[in-house]
């Protein structure tokens, strides 16, 4: 179980990039229907099918690398949540101490939440809050299936100091930090306003006048959320909270890192202190190179997969605070 639980892990990485790099290509209306595409279930190729396909939905034709794009995502995303209904039936079959059974059960209850996140996405025309959703969807249940990876691992790192468990306190709070930066963050790229502001560290004009809280974080009426329903300011106002947001998860984990490191007896713990400071560093550039860039594609996806890996390293550090001292 312990390694079928590690190769979904993978798994729900490859589902994270795929994923953003499905909304980064503008393929998420890929394909206008669902779970198929066109009505099949892989891209129409051939000419007679293409014709139907432009027929079927006027609206939409046939973008064939789209429609791959979100079509692989998919594939990735079935065979995750079978994996994972394996991982649940396993765990209620066997009924062990050594194996949980809650954690699956929430596991599975996610990823089927979330294969309906993944339907509304395409059904409500890229609605950004459903966009959202599904970004963090994919985030916890990354985050359950390494949780349970830890239930299931036996490693301890013995006895250190009492008072760095207080630190398992401050852990869980950067996961809270983090989390909501990914949240601004997937809110920002699901309205496309990464590129609202194109100059660094200080947005473009005279930004501080057109700050528009209440209209950035709304949801305009609109036929099909494809490449945004928000007006330049509102764009604006997402890109500089999500910077503002950035820095303060920065210096926040970059405090945690280095407390940890200075303080800790474990080696264990210092060493993941300093995965934390690095991988913390990385994402910061890659925030960076995304402004000064210009968003290319390759960074922007790698942005996503970092931020899967500094979400895990935090999970790591307070599970084990709190279960493994």
């Amino acid at each position: 179980m312990r390694k079928l639980v590690g190769f979904s892990i993978l798994l729900a990485v490859v589902v994270i990039v795929l994923g953003a790099y499905t909304r980064l290509t503008d393929a998420g209306l890929g394909c206008p229907d669902w779970p198929g595409c066109y009505g099949h279930l892989t891209v129409p190729e051939s000419d007679m099918h293409i014709e139907a396909a432009n027929a079927a939905y006027p609206e939409r034709p046939v973008e064939t690398h789209k429609a791959w794009n979100e079509m692989i995502h998919r594939y990735f995303a079935g065979t995750l949540g079978l994996c994972i209904l394996a991982i649940a039936v396993w765990a209620v079959s066997k009924r062990s101490a050594e194996v949980p059974i809650k954690l699956p059960l929430i596991l599975l209850a996610l990823v089927s939440f979330q294969a309906l996140l993944g339907m509304w996405t395409v059904t409500l025309n890229l609605l950004p809050v459903v966009v959202m959703g599904h970004l963090l969807g994919g985030f916890s249940v990354l985050t359950c299936l390494f949780l349970l990876y830890l239930r299931l691992s036996r490693y301890r790192i013995g006895f250190v100091d009492m008072r760095i468990k207080r630190y398992a306190t401050f852990a869980a709070l950067g996961i809270v930090v983090l989390v909501g930066q990914i949240a601004l963050g997937g809110w920002t790229s699901a309205n496309y306003a990464a590129l609202a502001c194109t100059e660094f560290p200080v947005c473009e004009g005279d930004w501080l006048s057109r700050l528009d809280m209440a209209g950035a974080y709304s949801v305009p009426e609109a036929v099909n959320y494809e490449y945004g329903a928000h007006d330049y300011a509102e764009r604006m106002t997402m890109h500089i909270v999500h910077r503002l947001g950035a820095v303060i998860t920065f210096l926040y984990l970059g405090w945690l890192a280095i407390s940890l490191y200075r303080r800790s007896a474990s080696q264990h713990l210092r060493n993941a202190s300093v995965v934390l400071g690095l991988v913390l560093l990385a994402q910061v550039g890659l925030g960076i190179s995304n402004v000064v860039f210009s968003l290319p594609l390759q960074v922007a996806v790698l942005h996503n997969a970092v931020a899967a890996c500094l979400l895990l390293v935090l999970v790591l550090i307070t599970y084990t605070l709190y279960r493994k001292v």
